[in-house]
Protein backbone atom coordinates (compact mmCIF):
# COMPACT_ATOMS: atom_id res chain seq x y z
CA UNK A 1 0.00 0.00 0.00
CA UNK A 2 1.26 3.47 -0.91
CA UNK A 3 0.66 6.06 1.73
CA UNK A 4 1.77 8.84 0.35
CA UNK A 5 4.30 10.36 -2.57
CA UNK A 6 5.77 13.45 -3.39
CA UNK A 7 4.36 13.28 -6.63
CA UNK A 8 1.23 13.29 -5.96
CA UNK A 9 2.05 16.71 -4.53
CA UNK A 10 3.90 18.28 -7.12
CA UNK A 11 2.23 17.08 -10.13
CA UNK A 12 -0.85 19.59 -10.26
CA UNK A 13 -1.74 22.77 -8.11
CA UNK A 14 1.54 22.73 -6.47
CA UNK A 15 3.10 26.23 -6.24
CA UNK A 16 5.62 27.40 -9.31
CA UNK A 17 8.12 29.01 -6.77
CA UNK A 18 9.28 26.06 -4.77
CA UNK A 19 11.08 23.06 -5.74
CA UNK A 20 9.73 19.58 -6.29
CA UNK A 21 12.05 18.43 -3.27
CA UNK A 22 9.61 20.79 -1.04
CA UNK A 23 6.47 18.11 -1.73
CA UNK A 24 8.01 15.52 0.25
CA UNK A 25 8.92 17.06 3.50
CA UNK A 26 5.46 16.44 5.18
CA UNK A 27 6.08 13.17 4.17
CA UNK A 28 9.96 12.75 5.17
CA UNK A 29 8.91 14.30 8.68
CA UNK A 30 6.93 11.29 9.32
CA UNK A 31 9.41 8.49 8.31
CA UNK A 32 12.06 10.33 10.15
CA UNK A 33 9.23 10.09 13.66
CA UNK A 34 9.45 6.44 12.68
CA UNK A 35 12.89 5.95 11.94
CA UNK A 36 13.52 7.52 15.53
CA UNK A 37 10.67 5.70 16.90
CA UNK A 38 11.47 2.31 15.54
CA UNK A 39 8.76 1.83 13.56
CA UNK A 40 10.15 0.79 10.29
CA UNK A 41 10.76 -3.00 8.69
CA UNK A 42 12.94 -4.82 9.52
CA UNK A 43 13.89 -4.93 5.30
CA UNK A 44 14.22 -1.48 5.31
CA UNK A 45 16.04 -1.50 8.75
CA UNK A 46 18.60 -3.60 6.83
CA UNK A 47 19.10 -2.48 3.33
CA UNK A 48 19.02 1.19 4.46
CA UNK A 49 20.65 1.07 7.83
CA UNK A 50 23.61 4.03 7.41
CA UNK A 51 21.04 6.23 6.43
CA UNK A 52 18.97 5.32 9.45
CA UNK A 53 21.80 6.48 11.47
CA UNK A 54 22.10 9.41 9.75
CA UNK A 55 18.76 10.45 10.12
CA UNK A 56 18.75 9.55 13.68
CA UNK A 57 22.50 11.70 14.31
CA UNK A 58 20.60 14.50 12.26
CA UNK A 59 22.53 14.26 9.22
CA UNK A 60 20.32 13.60 7.01
CA UNK A 61 16.58 14.71 7.30
CA UNK A 62 13.69 12.77 7.08
CA UNK A 63 12.98 14.10 3.31
CA UNK A 64 16.75 13.24 2.03
CA UNK A 65 15.92 10.39 3.24
CA UNK A 66 12.86 9.67 1.53
CA UNK A 67 14.35 11.22 -1.85
CA UNK A 68 17.39 8.82 -1.97
CA UNK A 69 16.24 5.43 -0.37
CA UNK A 70 11.98 5.56 -1.19
CA UNK A 71 11.95 7.41 -4.65
CA UNK A 72 9.94 9.97 -3.25
CA UNK A 73 7.41 7.32 -1.72
CA UNK A 74 6.29 5.71 1.54
CA UNK A 75 4.86 2.14 1.27
CA UNK A 76 3.94 -0.27 3.68
CA UNK A 77 6.65 -2.17 3.08
CA UNK A 78 9.16 0.47 5.07
CA UNK A 79 7.28 0.24 8.00
CA UNK A 80 6.96 -2.82 11.13
CA UNK A 81 3.92 -4.15 11.97
CA UNK A 82 3.22 -1.29 14.41
CA UNK A 83 4.36 1.27 12.17
CA UNK A 84 1.81 0.51 9.30
CA UNK A 85 -1.02 0.02 11.96
CA UNK A 86 -0.66 3.41 13.09
CA UNK A 87 0.33 4.67 10.11
CA UNK A 88 -2.96 3.17 8.30
CA UNK A 89 -4.87 4.55 11.17
CA UNK A 90 -3.47 8.52 11.31
CA UNK A 91 -1.17 9.12 8.48
CA UNK A 92 -3.96 7.54 5.73
CA UNK A 93 -6.84 6.74 8.20
CA UNK A 94 -9.81 9.35 6.75
CA UNK A 95 -12.53 7.09 8.06
CA UNK A 96 -10.69 5.40 11.38
CA UNK A 97 -12.10 5.32 14.56
CA UNK A 98 -8.43 7.08 15.25
CA UNK A 99 -9.03 10.20 13.07
CA UNK A 100 -12.90 10.48 13.43
CA UNK A 101 -11.73 10.95 17.74
CA UNK A 102 -8.88 13.30 16.94
CA UNK A 103 -7.33 14.06 13.32
CA UNK A 104 -5.50 12.81 10.61
CA UNK A 105 -2.01 13.58 10.01
CA UNK A 106 -1.63 16.24 7.69
CA UNK A 107 -4.21 18.24 9.56
CA UNK A 108 -2.61 18.03 12.62
CA UNK A 109 0.64 19.28 10.71
CA UNK A 110 -0.74 22.03 9.01
CA UNK A 111 -2.45 23.01 12.47
CA UNK A 112 1.08 23.05 13.87
CA UNK A 113 2.60 24.83 11.17
CA UNK A 114 -0.53 27.54 11.12
CA UNK A 115 -0.78 28.26 14.86
CA UNK A 116 3.36 28.71 14.75
CA UNK A 117 3.22 30.83 11.76
CA UNK A 118 0.19 32.82 13.40
CA UNK A 119 2.53 33.30 17.06
CA UNK A 120 5.25 34.89 14.40
CA UNK A 121 2.94 36.97 13.05
CA UNK A 122 3.08 35.52 9.06
CA UNK A 123 1.00 33.04 7.07
CA UNK A 124 2.62 30.07 4.89
CA UNK A 125 1.73 30.61 1.35
CA UNK A 126 0.80 26.26 1.38
CA UNK A 127 1.81 23.37 3.31
CA UNK A 128 4.74 22.78 0.85
CA UNK A 129 6.38 26.66 2.18
CA UNK A 130 6.86 24.62 5.14
CA UNK A 131 10.46 24.74 6.00
CA UNK A 132 12.52 21.45 5.85
CA UNK A 133 14.60 21.84 9.35
CA UNK A 134 15.08 20.13 12.64
CA UNK A 135 13.70 22.52 14.58
CA UNK A 136 9.65 22.08 12.80
CA UNK A 137 10.49 18.35 12.63
CA UNK A 138 10.86 18.90 16.54
CA UNK A 139 7.55 20.16 16.39
CA UNK A 140 5.99 17.36 14.27
CA UNK A 141 7.69 14.62 16.56
CA UNK A 142 6.30 15.94 19.91
CA UNK A 143 2.98 16.19 17.95
CA UNK A 144 3.56 12.28 16.67
CA UNK A 145 4.83 11.14 19.80
CA UNK A 146 1.16 12.57 21.60
CA UNK A 147 -0.95 11.30 18.64
CA UNK A 148 1.09 7.92 19.18
CA UNK A 149 0.48 7.40 22.35
CA UNK A 150 -2.82 8.27 21.99
CA UNK A 151 -3.25 5.79 19.41
CA UNK A 152 -1.81 2.86 21.83
CA UNK A 153 -4.52 3.57 24.55
CA UNK A 154 -7.02 3.70 21.80
CA UNK A 155 -5.91 0.02 20.48
CA UNK A 156 -5.18 -1.24 24.27
CA UNK A 157 -1.56 -1.50 22.93
CA UNK A 158 1.40 -0.91 25.63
Amino acid sequence: MKYDDASWHYEGDYPADLPDENAATHIGMFVAWCIASDLMSDEAKEDFAEDMAAVKARQMTGRDYLITNCDEKFYSGDLSEQGNQFAKDYYDGEKSKFVKKYAEYMQDYCDIFNEKAEKAGFEYASVYHVENSWENYELVAKMLDGRFAQWKVMNYIQ
